[in-house]
């Protein structure tokens, strides 16, 4: 699954530890899910969503 959110995250100036920090996992978490190599728990997704100040779908995608 394809997402937005390093774009997102360069857009609010967070390095990954900050991100991975706010959403309680680590950073490898973080650099997973950007690099497609790992698919967050919908509860991991919908954290990501509320820090990234979007939602799941506008994340997210195919």
């Amino acid at each position: 699954m394809e997402n937005r959110i390093r774009e997102l995250r360069s857009m609010l100036s967070l390095s990954q530890d900050d991100l991975a920090r706010r959403c309680h996992v680590s950073r490898q978490t973080i650099n997973a899910i950007e690099n497609n190599k790992y698919d967050p728990t919908l509860k991991l997704a919908f954290r990501l969503a509320d820090v990234l100040n979007t939602t799941v779908d506008a994340l997210f995608y195919k």
